[in-house]
């Protein structure tokens, strides 16, 4: 249980499954925007690998990669809080009443010295160590507790040698108020049935009293009200083995904190349900509406080491994940678990997702432009704020890669403002940057399996009630295509049938030529329809074709129109 606030859960800035340049670019760039607009706690975030050109760029630009987050879904340790207030089995009574008294818990985890979880405790469970489940005379007088312990509970000072006992033993409590021959009597008839060693005699300024229980032999002797034996009655203690505290309480106060003083060992509930850290929330709130616990402590797997805690009301309305999308706006391309998330933005510059919805009002910027990176650009821009050198070159690799250094047709007036703007800040040569930047990571030099090229950079979308997947990758020439051809082919087949995709082609462009090779799987009449120059039966010739969403989509499109 924590008595801090739960600190501010971060907002991702992610782009897209299968991110290319643009996407992560964006999100580095978004990030640092946000940070100083609002959102300091806003950070670059992926949900795929990087490709190599990407890791040459960010490390170029002496970024780190983007943290890698695969699911946005709520899990145990996000919504869980942390610096857990917590007891240890050996801690008492009192110890643990004050930190829940004190924290209005009605329950707490007890964990050892290293944090692993022992279990429970719950309120009423602690009290139960106030009174026995079946009250008789012995049974009322009777705690179970050490020496130690009931010393530190009452405040009291150790007047003899001997060390205080750390381990729990049976002891009962005997009130010295009565007459001295009565008090004799007693404490006669408890040696007798052997049973001195268990008494703990509580008087206040009775010397005769503290003699009889020295000679008695019991295992303690508390003065109240800050009354200290003499010497002689020191000795004597230390040659009987009697322990003699010296508290400032008063006798009623010392007989009541010494039941105080029990460890909660015994009462903790040892089979209580706890959560790895990355139990996702509906997991997490099916199973907690079947149990009475109030709270969940979340705890590693094999250690059980204690890092969080839940309680019922987190769940009540549980904290979601804040992200803010980049170069896309549609679910099926999204992080998985963006449903469940918080969205805060969209800046994208592809068409208009049909599935796109949000809970509450947000900002949805989507333009015409040849990259995202553009958009985050002119964020800067137009507020008079410049981005760091770092992230101005990673903007710079989002336009080139994604406008192929301004000659796509999906490049506008704003990109190359935003990109010459950019360059003054980052102080490179565009053209030099995009020949080096199109040289690195030759896919077909790099030995990069069919799966891998295939899903570089892919994207899904839905059209006439269709699914379709569409790859793209961009070369310095189309050297090593044919010894690939059919793995590739197969790839996209795979694809297909497992995804039900109606139709998957790879885009491979010739960033040099501004020509591309398309290679299809699917429906054979969505095939047929396709308005490029046909090699063969599953390649075609896409001629001046660079352009992934304003060229290839538009026709995959009016192929799925013709033919319905």
């Amino acid at each position: 249980m924590t008595v801090d606030s739960r600190s501010r859960m971060p907002l991702y800035v992610i782009g897209h499954k299968n991110p290319d340049t643009d996407a992560i670019c964006s999100a580095i760039g978004n990030a640092e925007f946000l940070r100083t607009h609002g959102y300091p706690e806003a950070r670059a975030a992926r949900c795929g690998e990087l490709m190599p050109r990407t890791a040459w760029v960010l490390e170029q630009a002496g970024v780190e990669i983007p943290e890698y987050i695969p699911d946005v879904t709520p899990t145990a340790s996000d919504i869980g809080t942390r610096n857990v207030i917590s007891v240890l089995p050996s801690d008492t009574f009192l110890t643990a009443y004050n930190l829940m008294t004190k924290h209005s818990f009605n329950s707490i985890p007890v964990v050892d010295e290293n944090g692993e979880l022992h279990g429970i405790l719950r309120f009423l469970d602690l009290l139960n160590l106030l009174m026995p489940s079946q009250v008789t005379d012995m049974s009322v007088r009777t705690v179970v507790a050490c020496l130690k312990n009931i010393a530190q509970t009452i405040d009291a000072e150790c007047l003899t040698a001997a060390p205080l006992s750390e381990h729990d033993h049976e002891i009962i409590l005997l009130v010295g108020a009565s007459s001295e021959p009565t008090i004799r009597t007693r404490l006669a008839n408890f040696k007798a049935k052997g049973m001195a060693h268990k008494l703990l005699v509580i008087c206040g300024d009775r010397p005769n009293v503290q003699l009889f229980a020295i000679e008695a032999g019991v295992r303690a002797l508390v003065t109240t009200a800050d009354v200290r034996p003499s010497a002689d009655l020191v000795e004597a203690a230390n040659i009987a083995g009697t322990a003699i505290l010296s508290t400032k309480w008063d006798t009623a106060s010392v007989g009541k904190l010494i039941q105080c003083s029990r460890r909660v060992a015994d009462v903790v509930q040892r089979d209580c349900i706890c959560f790895e850290p990355n139990t996702p929330l509906d997991e997490i709130q099916v199973t907690a509406a079947r149990k009475k616990q109030d709270i969940f402590p979340i705890a590693e797997k094999h250690s059980k080491k204690i890092i969080g805690l839940l309680s019922k009301t987190d769940l009540v309305e549980p904290p979601r994940m804040r992200v803010a999308m980049v170069d896309h706006n549609e679910f099926g391309q999204a992080v998985d678990g963006i449903e469940e998330a918080e969205i805060i933005e969209v800046m994208d510059h592809h068409r208009l997702g049909v599935q796109f919805t949000s809970r509450d009002p947000i900002r949805f910027v989507i333009e015409p432009l040849g990259s995202t990176s553009t958009l985050v650009a002119r964020r800067f821009h137009h507020r008079a704020l410049e981005p760091t050198p770092g992230t101005a070159l990673c903007l710079c690799a989002g336009i080139l890669s994604d406008t192929l250094n301004l000659t796509s047709p999906t490049t506008t007036e704003t990109d190359g403002e935003m990109l010459r703007w950019l360059c003054g800040i980052c102080h490179i040569d565009p053209e030099a940057f995009t020949q080096e930047f199109f040289s690195i990571g030759s896919v077909f030099g790099t030995g990069a399996k069919a799966d891998e090229i295939v899903n570089m950079d892919r994207k899904q979308f839905e059209e006439m009630n269709s699914l379709v997947s569409l790859s793209q990758i961009e070369e310095v020439g189309l050297f090593g295509f044919t010894g690939m051809r059919q793995a590739l082919e197969d790839e996209l087949k795979k694809i297909v049938k497992e995804d039900k995709c109606r139709f998957a082609g790879l885009l491979i462009t010739d960033v040099l030529r501004h020509d591309s090779l398309l290679l299809v799987a699917g429906d054979p009449e969505v095939i047929d329809a396709l308005e490029y120059e046909r090699i063969d039966d599953t390649l075609f010739a896409a001629k001046d074709i660079v352009s992934r969403k304003k060229q290839l989509f538009p026709a995959i499109s009016r192929a799925l129109h013709h033919v319905r």
